[in-house]
């Protein structure tokens, strides 16, 4: 599968347009630096979106599905089932991530890659079908070249779908038994760090399948030891649905398209993304610090602040989702606010 596109040019943000929303800030009725990270944001979306008023108005919403093969391992405490049975709840409407994209106005879109209880056709589904699950990483590669490039592509091509209906921010989501392992094996690797500094509970793991899916995670990087660099880890580690969410940021950045990241999951892929193409990391917001462990490790490394910690671990695009309203706020006082000259207002 071809993979020259991950290397095509990110698209430059707009700094004469940061530097006169910076300008517009000033002037407007508050003192300078009283809605902090408010101003900062919209100032941020301002050089992205090149323009001295950004607005978020068509935000998309992107959740790739997919089952791994590490499930085999024991290390969820829900059944791969729930994989399929969660996808026919995005399809009627029933999940969080519905909710939230509802209320927000959001176009959400939901892409099935690959289920072990594969539904085929389903209403409200896109399926992009690479096999029924990776395989399980403590035994052999979770992909292979051609798997890992269709995964990839996938994201892309949301990306092109959002872009095709005008969309001015784009939050990938994921659902996946098995997939905090994944990320977790992929974080450690690109990070250097064993298992026990990441993994955390996922689904809701005891002390002790915590501690086993830290076992499981030192197998995988034992075997897998010595890749030549984030591709060959997302490869050897990976999901097809966190290889979609890389391929998706990666996409947005070269397309000049805002990205709201998600949690843990998402956030291990956005490391991965800037890894393989690190001015993908300009485009990038971060909408939460997850309760899962190795969160915060991740983000550290990303150089991210989130805007919330609410102690989320849902996935699914719903820390990002919850976000969101952050980011439309901080565009509307940008461009809403009266100035001093307008307001008649004094000017220290």
């Amino acid at each position: 599968m071809e993979l020259d596109w991950l290397q095509a040019p990110v698209a430059a943000l707009d700094l004469p347009m940061r530097e006169r929303a910076v300008q517009h800030q000033a002037q407007l009725t508050k003192p300078p630096g009283a809605l902090g990270r408010l101003e900062t944001l919209a100032i941020t979306l301002a050089a992205m979106q090149r323009r001295i008023k950004p607005a978020i108005e068509k935000p998309w919403i992107a959740i790739f599905a997919a089952d791994h093969g590490v499930a085999a391992e024991n290390i969820s405490a829900f059944p791969q089932a729930v994989t399929g049975q969660m996808l026919a709840n995005f399809a009627a409407g029933g999940a969080a991530i519905n909710v939230l994209a509802q209320q927000l106005g959001a176009r959400l879109e939901v892409v099935n890659l690959g289920l072990v209880n594969d539904p085929r056709a389903m209403s409200g589904v896109i399926r992009t079908w690479i096999a029924p699950c990776t395989e399980n990483f403590c035994q052999k590669p979770a992909m292979d070249m051609a798997q890992l490039g269709a995964a990839l592509a996938a994201g892309r091509a949301s990306v092109q779908r959002a872009r095709d209906e005008a969309a001015d921010i784009f939050i990938g989501g994921e659902m996946g038994i098995g997939n905090t392992t994944a990320a977790t094996a992929l974080a450690c690797a690109v990070l250097g760090l064993p298992a026990e500094r990441l993994a955390g509970a996922g689904t809701g793991l005891s002390a002790d399948g915590i501690a086993h899916k830290a076992a499981v995670v030192n197998r995988a990087l034992a075997l897998h030891a010595g890749q030549g660099g984030a591709l060959d880890w997302l490869r050897c580690l990976g999901g097809f649905e966190i290889a979609a969410l890389a391929g998706s940021y990666i996409a947005a950045a070269q397309a000049g398209l805002p990205i709201l990241v998600d949690g843990f999951i998402s956030s291990a892929a956005a490391l991965v993304a800037v890894q393989i193409q690190p001015q993908s990391r300009n485009w990038m917001l971060f909408a939460h610090r997850s309760k899962e462990q190795g969160h915060g490790l991740i983000l550290q490394a990303l150089d991210a602040e989130p805007l919330l910690d609410l102690e989320l671990r849902l996935g699914e695009g719903s820390g990002a989702a919850s976000a969101l309203p952050l980011l439309q706020l901080a565009c509307a006082l940008h461009g809403q606010m009266a100035t001093f000259a307008q307001a008649g207002v004094s000017q220290a």
